[in-house]
C-alpha cells in the first residue's frame, strides 16, 4: 500500500530537470564587505518586520455593522462552533445583531467623558481595532458588556414572539410570594434562562477552544455580563380585586431597561481587579501582593491601559485632539484632564433652535427661532508631529 501510494506521489511531481553545471567558487568577500552585508539584511528583515500589521483576531462583534445581512459564510471571526448556530438559528443572529449595536451605543455612552470613549474603527472587522489586543480593563468592560448586550437581546426577542425556538418563561408557574405577600405567577415572564444559556453557548465558544490565559480572562468577564441582566430582573404585577384592592395579584419578570445593566458594569470597571494567571492557567491570582482577590463579579484584566493621550498605532489608541472637553469640570471631562494638559483650542459658534412653541387650533404648532452663541472648547494636538505616528 505504501509503495503504491509513493508511486503514485511520484507519478505526481514535474519530472526533474537535468543539473547544471556548477559555477565556479567565486573569491572571498572580505570582512568588512561580509559584516556590511549581514547589516544589510538584518536591517531590512527588521524594517520589514516594524511594517507588517501585527495578528488582530476579528470577532463576532462585527454582526452589528452587517444588519439584516447575516450570512453566516461570510461572517469573519467566527469559530466553527459559532458558525453552526449562526446557521441553525439565523432568525435568533438578528437578535445577536440588534444587541451588539445596542451595547456599543451603551458602551459609548459610559465612556463618553473618557479619553478612551469605546470608538468603533470603520470597516474593520475587530471593530475596536488593536486596542482589544491589550489584556485592559478596557478589554474587560467590552467583553462584559457585549455578552450583556446578547442576552439581553434574545431575551427580548424570545419574550416578544420574535424567535420560533423560545418564548415567555416556562419556568415561572404556581403560586410565589414576596414581601407584600402572595401571589400568582402570569403573564409573559422574560425567558432569561434561554437568554442565558444561548448567548453561553455562542459568546463563549471562541474563549473555549483557544483555552489560554487571555481567554479565562474573557470567560470570566462574560460570565459577569450575563450575570448583570439577570441581577436587575424585576418583579412586575397587576392587581386584581374591588376597586383596585389588589387582594389578587398576577406577577411576572421583566427586563430592566439596559442602561441600568451598564451602569452597574462601569462601576465594576471602576474596581476591576488587576490579576494573573495561576500556573495551572485554571484561575486567578492577585496581582500583587496585598491585592484584593476577584470574586465572581468582579471585572479581571491583565495590563495597565495606556493613557490614551495620544495617537498610537500600536496601542490602538486615537489619542484626544479634537475632542470637546468642559473648560469648567474637574472630572474626566474637563479640559486639563481630557487634553492631557496640551491646552485647548476655542470656538465660538451661533445654534439656531426651535422655542416658545405654541399649539394653534387646528392643529399646527408654531415656533420662534432662537439664536444662542456658545464657546466650544477642543483638545490640541501635540506639538510634535512626529508624536502623530507612533507604532
Amino acid at each position: 500500500m505504501r509503495g503504491r501510494r509513493g508511486a503514485e506521489d511520484a507519478a505526481q511531481l514535474p519530472p526533474r530537470r537535468a543539473r547544471a553545471p556548477r559555477p565556479a567558487p567565486r573569491p572571498a568577500a572580505p570582512d568588512g564587505a561580509r559584516a556590511a552585508a549581514r547589516l544589510s539584511l538584518a536591517c531590512a528583515l527588521l524594517l520589514l518586520l516594524l511594517t507588517l500589521p501585527a495578528r488582530v483576531d476579528t470577532s463576532w462583534w462585527y454582526i452589528g455593522a452587517l444588519g439584516a445581512r447575516v450570512i453566516c459564510d461570510n461572517i469573519p471571526g467566527l469559530v466553527s462552533r459559532q458558525r453552526q448556530l449562526c446557521q441553525r438559528y439565523p432568525d435568533i443572529m438578528r437578535s445577536v445583531g440588534e444587541g451588539a449595536r445596542e451595547w456599543i451605543r451603551e458602551c459609548q455612552h459610559q465612556f463618553r467623558h473618557h479619553r478612551w470613549n469605546c470608538t468603533t474603527v470603520d470597516r474593520d472587522h475587530t471593530v475596536f481595532g488593536r486596542v482589544m489586543l491589550r489584556s485592559s480593563r478596557e478589554a474587560a468592560f467590552v467583553y462584559a458588556i457585549s455578552s450583556a448586550g446578547v442576552v439581553h437581546a434574545i431575551t427580548r426577542a424570545c419574550s416578544q414572539g420574535e424567535l420560533s425556538v423560545c418564548s415567555c418563561d416556562p419556568y415561572t408557574r404556581g403560586r410565589h410570594h414576596d414581601q407584600r405577600g402572595d401571589f400568582d405567577w402570569g403573564g409573559c415572564s422574560d425567558n432569561i434562562h434561554y437568554g442565558v444559556r444561548f448567548a453561553k453557548a455562542f459568546v463563549d465558544a471562541k474563549e473555549k477552544r483557544l483555552k489560554d490565559a487571555r481567554a479565562l480572562m474573557n470567560l470570566h468577564n462574560n460570565r459577569c455580563g450575563r450575570t448583570a441582566v439577570r441581577r436587575f430582573l424585576k418583579l412586575e404585577c397587576k392587581c386584581h380585586g374591588v376597586s383596585g384592592s389588589c387582594t389578587l395579584r398576577t406577577c411576572w419578570r421583566a427586563l430592566s431597561d439596559f442602561r441600568r445593566t451598564g451602569d452597574y458594569l462601569r462601576r465594576r470597571y471602576d474596581g476591576a481587579v488587576q490579576v494573573t494567571a495561576t500556573q495551572d492557567g485554571a484561575n486567578f491570582t492577585a496581582a500583587r501582593q496585598g491585592y484584593r482577590r476577584a470574586t465572581r463579579t468582579d471585572l479581571v484584566y491583565f495590563d495597565n491601559s495606556p493613557d490614551y493621550c495620544v495617537l498610537d498605532k500600536a496601542a490602538g489608541s486615537l489619542g484626544t485632539a479634537g475632542r470637546v472637553c468642559s473648560k469648567t469640570s474637574k472630572g474626566t471631562d474637563g479640559c486639563e484632564i481630557m487634553c492631557c494638559g496640551r491646552g485647548y483650542d476655542t470656538t465660538r459658534v451661533t445654534r439656531v433652535t426651535q422655542c416658545e412653541c405654541k399649539f394653534h387650533w387646528c392643529c399646527a404648532v408654531r415656533c420662534k427661532e432662537c439664536r444662542n452663541t456658545v464657546d466650544i472648547h477642543t483638545c490640541k494636538a501635540p506639538k510634535k508631529a512626529e508624536w502623530l505616528d507612533q507604532t
